[in-house]
């Protein structure tokens, strides 16, 4: 009986064909994906002549000094920071703004918020392209074009609908009884949003930084038409700079080493936050 038990715990049951596949594709593709960002990594410690020889094999000797090269080219290491204060400073802005409105939004029951909610998730649908021009005459206007703040003020602005989404979704799964158990004990709505709601909400904050931060981080477009003066671009812009100038170089594996900088603190936010981040998309897809 034990051991019937055991081999019917261990082998799934059918799976189906079509399941089966999706399953098979996503690993395949997955580890495609790994292989691509490790392939990348190991290039960037080569040298020139090295790649050329053979692209699938190790360094004879680990060449750190690509990665000098690739922060001091095209002032890379100016953009990495920038890049550093402005996705930083968005995700904590516009955390601090949409947390309170998806709490509002997901329990508060008051006269057009399906209306509002509605809103905010048709400004998902609006695509950047559209919002250009008037944003660029709006900016000019405020002096605010060619500044890492004025570049904050557009990225919060235009995140604002994705991240009320998720974090709407996420404080409408969290159970009403604790809220009254808060107001029971005397706490106004302030105490019970900022001492009960919010931490439990922190898997869900986490889901949205991780999204906004590695959203914000590889984002191109907008920083490339608000921003012309080159001490102000971010790490995205720079490295499409950084790329020109290799070419006429010929030093790939300094664009390699650009292309690791780039990659590795979206990875390693990822690896460190992605049990939370997933507990909080299940959270969050589930109503109480």
């Amino acid at each position: 009986m034990t051991n019937n038990k055991t081999v019917t715990h261990f082998f799934p049951p059918k799976m189906h064909p079509g399941k089966m596949v999706v399953y098979v594709f996503l690993g395949l593709w997955s580890a495609f994906t790994a292989f691509v960002i490790f392939w990348v990594i190991l290039s960037s410690f080569k040298t020139n002549s090295e790649i050329f020889r053979n692209v699938f094999s190790f360094p004879k000797k680990f060449q750190f000094i690509n990665y000098a090269t690739a922060l001091s080219a095209e002032k890379f290491g100016l953009f990495f920071l920038n890049s550093i204060i402005v996705t930083s400073a968005s995700v904590i802005i516009l955390l601090a703004i949409s947390a309170p409105a998806s709490y509002v939004l997901s329990r508060v029951r008051f006269p057009g918020r399906r209306f509002l909610t509605s809103l905010y998730v048709a400004g998902i649908g609006i695509p950047y392209s559209i919002t250009l021009i008037p944003l660029f005459v709006i900016m000019t206007k405020l002096a605010l074009i060619n500044t890492l703040h004025g570049l904050v003020l557009i990225y919060v602005s235009l995140s604002i609908p994705f991240t009320v989404y998720i974090l709407t979704g996420f404080f409408s799964s969290l159970p009403s009884e604790l809220e009254e158990a808060g107001i029971i004990d005397g706490c106004n709505d302030f105490q019970v949003f900022g001492h009960i709601m919010l931490p439990l909400a922190s898997p869900g904050l986490i889901t949205a930084a991780i999204f906004n931060g590695i959203g914000l981080w590889n984002e191109y477009q907008l920083v490339l038409v608000f921003v012309s003066n080159q001490a102000k671009r971010t790490i995205a812009l720079g490295l499409y700079s950084m790329q020109n100038s290799m070419e006429y170089t010929g030093n790939w594996v300094g664009l390699f080493a650009g292309v690791t900088i780039i990659m590795l603190p979206t990875i390693v936010l990822f690896v460190i936050l992605s049990g939370r981040m997933i507990s909080g998309l299940t959270m969050g897809g589930v109503k109480s």
